[in-house]
């Protein structure tokens, strides 16, 4: 009884009642702006520049949701191209990192979402931490 007594209060201290991880991770990216926000809880956290679909192809607008996570990911569309810290949110669009870091900003890619790799690093570790479940992407014109 002790020693369940001493792992819940080792579990409360770490985690309050306002626990962390009921917190949303919301991702907004302005195709327009070739930006993306991202809140956590409500509270701003991040500003990246993003690369998005180039003339002749689209990246999906809309309301998503996380549908599988890949740390590295090689397309298999595109000449085995890598995705470090892939997040597909619809088929295969993903947000994921990018060796071509001087083009963001940019609308160049096939119409995943490309980042900075220490920034798509960042996003996949907020949505590993909070889950597939509490986070939402949006993508707007």
């Amino acid at each position: 009884m002790r020693i369940r007594f001493a792992l819940a209060a080792l579990l409360f201290g770490f985690f309050p009642a306002t626990d962390a991880f009921a917190a949303k991770v919301e991702v907004l990216i302005d195709l327009s702006e070739q930006r993306m926000m991202v809140e956590v809880g409500g509270e701003n956290r991040y500003s990246w520049l993003v690369s998005t679909a180039r003339r002749g192809y689209r990246t999906p607008i809309g309301l998503f949701h996380p549908v599988r996570l890949e740390r590295m990911w090689f397309s298999t569309r595109y000449d085995l191209s890598p995705m470090p810290y892939s997040i597909f949110f619809r088929g295969g669009y993903a947000i994921h990192g990018t060796n071509e870091i001087g083009k963001l900003g940019r609308p160049v890619s096939h119409g995943c979402v490309r980042l900075h790799p220490a920034n798509a690093r960042r996003l996949f570790e907020l949505v590993r931490l909070y889950g597939k479940g509490a986070a939402e992407i949006t993508i707007r014109p």
